[in-house]
């Protein structure tokens, strides 16, 4: 029988589960994070959490030569996957998850960066997404990559820079190539960490995406926290005591 722990896969230690932490503490969940470059990536019993969740970075899905902390991550995937356990992917997680099941992961004809709502499918809209539309919340994007929908996935949503922006795969595995997890309170550091990034991206600043954050955050964190509540109960995971 799993155990009611959460694994987290963190690659900089600002990106982490952020509105989703608040949602497992709710349920009695324990979290361990597993920060890349620190931990041991192929220690953990890939069946033994209830829930796992590969978190953003700043490197490439496909980068493996330069970066080769990828290689135990996809093997954790492929084994959860495949064992049909809960797997949640965010940003670079889901482009991982995208590569395990078979896609194309590729640099995307233009960087996303800021807030933008997602324009939901019709299944998106008949799933736990559907809190997340863009007709009540919008949407932080932070990305330079993106994949091909899998083979056997449903697409559930979009934005006009990024055609594959959430998936499902089965009623087990959810990749969102955006961030819904993204905490107001929590932001100033993404732009510290970050600074390189938004000062290289043309029509990006650090004050405005402060201010939109600002004023988006709170209604995706309500939003979001809806989101997660319904996929866990649909996944089976974290179950409430």
């Amino acid at each position: 029988m799993r155990n009611r722990e959460a694994l987290a896969i963190r690659h900089v230690y600002f990106e982490d589960l952020g509105t989703l932490e608040r949602v497992l503490g709710e349920r009695g969940v324990a979290l361990r994070y597993l920060d890349v470059g620190l931990a041991c990536l192929d220690a953990p019993d890939p069946a033994a959490a209830t829930l796992t969740v590969v978190l953003g970075g700043p490197i490439s899905a496909f980068d493996d030569a330069a970066y080769p902390t990828l290689r135990p991550i996809l093997s954790l995937l492929e084994k959860r996957i495949a064992a049909g356990l809960p797997t949640l992917g965010i940003c670079l997680g889901a482009q991982l998850i995208a590569r395990v099941l078979g896609a194309r992961v590729y640099p995307a004809a233009t960087k996303e960066l800021g807030w933008s709502p997602l324009r939901l499918t019709a299944a998106g809209q008949a799933s736990p997404l559907r809190h997340l539309d863009g007709a009540h919340t919008s949407m932080f994007h932070w990305h330079g990559d993106t994949f091909d929908l899998p083979a056997g996935a449903t697409h559930l949503a979009s934005t006009p820079a990024c055609e594959n922006q959430v998936f499902s795969w089965g009623d087990h595995v959810l990749g969102f190539q955006c961030h819904p997890e993204i905490r107001a309170e929590r932001f100033e550091p993404w732009l510290i960490g970050n600074a390189g990034d938004i000062a290289a991206t043309p029509g990006v600043d650090a004050q405005q995406l402060r201010a939109d954050t600002v004023r988006f955050g709170p209604a995706l964190e309500i939003a979001a926290r809806k989101t997660f509540d319904e996929w866990l109960d649909t996944a089976g995971a974290a179950k409430r005591k």
